[in-house]
């Protein structure tokens, strides 16, 4: 039995002329123990996906089983307490409460379950000790470096023994070597039982995950095994083909906005000839002239 099962889930937004189409008819099945890496652009649909999955959001039509069981009509309380106890959560940006310590928010899981103090810390210092961090227990998070923040989300995100994790972009924020720790222990993770839906941008990642799955527009365009340790050449071409938007690209439109005069478009800049070319040449002039007068 699939531990996830979705048939023609769709999301919409929005009402009338001003609807939009987030997810279109979606159908994925995922069996226990898979990692799976869902790649595409920005605004494809990948976050809305996780969101349904992880119980976050309910679907606008279609159906959705989690081990067998529909979950899509749910009360408010009941989608809490599976979200809780079967899904943990990886942020791109750690979600760590800056006023508790590493231990204090790794158990915070823990606390909302009921479970008692004692109980639940002795818990969470194992899962610090099993992601090597168990010599900062008592840092807070503004101690921390960004790869040892994710480890401690982590081992939050593990202290229920969920059955599913999402990782939402995991190295999104980190650099070259902390991601390759954090990816080594999600990899760890998986191997040891665990079902891993995991976003990204990056192709390298996709060499963790058994499976790669490709969105574009709101709906799966393309679904592979991949065996694990190889990077898949549509993975690759998927990157460069569906690159996100950066804050550079936002930035240069925003430029080029203000260089616009409002009612008059901007002249065109002929190629070959650098930005302020043209005035250098004419101070030369100037200077020659006024040399020549002298």
């Amino acid at each position: 039995m699939p531990i996830i099962e979705l048939k023609d889930v769709s999301k919409l937004y929005g009402f009338g002329d001003a609807t939009t189409v987030a997810l279109e008819e979606v159908s994925l099945t995922i069996e226990k123990g898979e990692f799976v890496a869902v790649m595409g652009a920005s605004g494809s649909g990948k976050s809305t996906l996780m969101n349904i999955i992880g119980l976050l959001d309910r679907p606008t039509h279609g159906q959705y089983s989690l081990s067998g069981r529909s979950v899509a009509k749910l009360r408010p309380n009941q989608r809490a307490k599976v979200r809780r106890d079967r899904v943990g959560f990886v942020f791109q940006s750690f979600n760590l409460l800056p006023k508790m310590n590493v231990l204090e928010n790794v158990a915070l899981p823990l606390a909302y379950k009921g479970m008692g103090v004692t109980r639940r810390l002795k818990q969470s210092s194992a899962l610090l000790e099993q992601v090597g961090l168990s010599d900062r227990e008592y840092f807070m998070p503004r101690q921390l470096s960004g790869g040892q923040l994710q480890r401690v989300a982590i081992a939050r995100a593990l202290v229920n023994n969920p059955d599913i994790i999402i990782a939402d972009e995991p190295t999104g924020n980190l650099d070259s070597e902390s991601s390759r720790v954090v990816m080594e222990l999600l990899g760890e993770i998986h191997r040891s039982g665990n079902t891993i839906l995991m976003v990204t941008h990056n192709p390298e990642l996709t060499r963790y995950a058994d499976r790669v799955v490709y969105m574009h527009d709101g709906g799966i365009v393309h679904d592979e095994k991949t065996p694990v340790g190889e990077v898949p050449r549509r993975a690759r071409r998927a990157f460069y083909l569906f690159q996100r938007k950066t804050v550079d690209d936002d930035l240069a439109g925003v430029s080029a906005l203000m260089h616009a005069t409002p009612g008059k478009p901007s002249a065109p800049r002929k190629r070959g000839r650098p930005l302020g070319s043209k005035n250098k040449r004419s101070r030369k002039a100037i200077s020659a002239k006024k040399r020549e007068g002298k």
